[in-house]
């Protein structure tokens, strides 16, 4: 037990100090889990180069305040007549130590931004840092959650943070790095203080409860690690609070209980009996944790992490030394790696991600959760939509695949079975022969066609009218819709195509340009008709003969019918819109019959 680790002197009449401030760091050896920052400070004193300002950032209990007074004492480090200048190595209690780490130094000046963000608390410092300190080799002013100051307030400080006086450093802390302005940052020297590793914050939390002359169960204490989500700050309250509850033996059970947490072996047989289909196995051992006080939203969080831990062991088998892991979780985590294929994986992770969601949301968790785990168990080894065809073409579809894992069986007519037997009869009515289905479309134009037969004249409209077309094949259509087009009717197009040919049509938007609509196209085609008979000697008589005509239309051979009545087909359309009978005679060829009288 190292000697850094003994709390300060207490007597019996003193009050009692929660662990988190009786087992406070007092020096870089005792920080737990920021090797790299201790090292970059140490060899920065030690060579000179000590910066004039620093910016401690992460998340909350990880120790970025208790750091930024550890700095404070590094920087102010003083034995008379043996040290006399900063330094990282502080085995001993040096002349400003003590008041430095109990906030009480004069030089050493403390503010908490959250309430006191304005620009005239900025304005005080800059006052104060023209002077000396009192006593201490620097002045040194910790400011925590730095980016709760105004804007106004960080500009005022950027000149003295840029050129302070030589007796003057700064500690920033901050939860909210991105918050900070980029111009503050680059004044200072920053330390990202990341998450304490679950299996070094068991070892701190075991040595504290040695030195507490209280009992722990192992197990007890990993949870506890990996509830604390890498902050030692609610490591220790959460241990503080166990110890309390279980009167000098903080136990396993009690620890789950208080938390709300789940039976980690109880978390993988629910594993085990999901993956095997066993919807009653399931929700008793769901209902069981309820009843003993696991939140429903909790044991699938757990059931979610322990589907991640398994993907690792699959692909990082070494993942298994990991100290917060229970034997259960190494043993059966390893063996149901070997036997789970990452795809059953993949599958389950997404089910309980959207399932966590849906019991948050639920104005009753535990029917909830209920329903999510019986979708898990029908859903977890399905073969995709792929697999089952291939299968069924080589005659190898299963009825029902083998359990994972020892235990009770989901049997040949457990739910996967008839889920596997249904979704098979699924795949092979979609592997049928297709004349049961309707006609296969070989192009647009017989899209076209289908709606024309079907009399939906609204939608052969839009067809035409209304769709550029990018890709076509049966079954999928892409277009890119003209200007002013209904923003429905890629989805009107694949429901009247789907319910008209009975296979399920994929239509989709797409960013290209795509071809002109068949409008379009058509218009185009009857411009350089009516251009090409315009320019025909026969049309030209006739215009001659017939002034003021035009041609309003013209048929093609290969366009069906578009009025109710009219020419053959080929032929073009005149209109008469003026008195043609003028000039008619003079028009006229010669007969050659010769004059003749009256």
């Amino acid at each position: 037990m190292p000697d850094t680790l003994t709390p300060a002197d207490q007597t019996a009449a003193s009050p009692y100090r929660v662990l988190a401030r009786k087992y406070r760091p007092q020096s870089f050896a005792d920080l737990i889990g920021h090797g790299a920052m201790v090292r970059t400070l140490e060899n920065a004193f030690d060579t000179g180069r000590i910066a004039q300002g620093w910016m401690l950032t992460g998340v909350r209990g990880v120790g970025k305040t208790t750091t930024a007074r550890i700095l404070a004492r590094a920087l102010n480090y003083e034995i008379p007549g043996e040290i006399d200048r900063p330094t990282v190595h502080m085995d001993r209690e040096g002349t400003h130590c003590r008041a430095i780490m109990e906030g009480r130094h004069v030089d050493v000046i403390e503010m908490d931004a959250a309430s006191h963000t304005g620009v005239d608390d900025v304005r005080d410092i800059i006052e104060a840092a023209r002077y000396k300190p009192v006593s201490a080799r620097y002045k040194v002013y910790i400011i925590d959650e730095v980016h709760m100051l105004s804007t106004q307030a960080f500009n005022a400080l950027l000149k003295t943070l840029e050129e302070p006086p030589e007796h003057v450093k700064f500690v920033f802390a901050t939860t909210e790095i991105r918050k900070v302005p980029i111009t503050v940052l680059s004044r200072c020297q920053r330390f990202d203080l990341r998450r304490v590793p679950t299996g070094e914050l068991a070892a701190h939390l075991d040595r504290i409860i040695a030195s507490e002359k209280v009992t722990a169960d192992p197990e007890a204490v990993a949870l506890i690690a990996r509830a604390a989500e890498g902050s030692v700050r609610d490591s220790l309250t959460i241990l503080d609070q166990a110890i309390a509850h279980g009167g000098g033996h903080v136990s396993a059970d009690a620890v789950r209980g208080m938390l709300g947490l789940a039976d980690r072996v109880r978390v993988v047989d629910l594993f085990e009996a999901v993956m095997k289909g066993d919807v009653a196995g399931a929700l008793a051992i769901l209902a069981d944790q309820y009843d003993t006080g696991a939140d429903p939203v909790a044991v699938l969080s757990d059931l979610a992490a322990f589907v991640h831990l398994v993907t690792r062991l699959k692909h990082l088998p070494d993942g298994a030394n990991d100290l917060s892991l229970t034997e259960a979780e190494r043993t059966r985590g390893r063996d149901f790696a070997e036997k789970l294929s990452v795809r059953v994986l993949s599958r389950a992770w997404q089910l309980l991600l959207k399932g966590i969601q849906e019991v948050q949301s639920a104005p009753r968790p535990l029917p909830a959760a209920e329903m999510v785990l019986v979708r898990l168990a029908y859903a977890a080894d399905l073969p995709t939509p792929d697999e089952a065809l291939r299968m069924l073409k080589d005659g190898t579809f299963p009825g029902l695949t083998p359990p994972v894992t020892g235990g009770p069986s989901g049997g040949g007519d457990g739910p996967r079975a008839r889920a596997a037997n249904g979704f098979a009869g699924a795949v092979a009515r979609r592997a049928e022969p297709e004349a049961a289905a309707g006609p296969r479309l070989d192009s647009f134009e017989a899209v076209v066609a289908l709606a024309e037969s079907n009399r939906d004249i609204g939608l052969k409209f839009a067809l035409e009218r209304h769709v550029r077309l990018v890709r076509f094949e049966d079954g999928r259509i892409e277009f890119s819709p003209v200007e002013g087009a209904n923003p429905s009717l890629a989805g009107e197009i694949g429901r009247k195509l789907s319910g008209w040919t009975g296979r399920r049509w994929i239509v989709a938007i797409s960013r290209e340009e795509g071809r002109p609509t068949i409008a379009e196209t058509r218009e185009v085609r009857r411009r350089e008709a009516v251009d090409d008979a315009l320019a025909d000697p026969v049309v030209a008589a006739i215009f001659r003969l017939f002034p003021g005509a035009e041609i309003v239309d013209v048929k093609f051979g290969d366009e069906p019918e578009q009025l109710p009545a009219g020419p053959a087909a080929g032929e073009a359309t005149f209109e008469d819109t003026g008195d043609w009978t003028e000039g008619f005679l003079d028009e006229m060829p010669d007969p050659g019959l010769g004059d003749f009288d009256d």
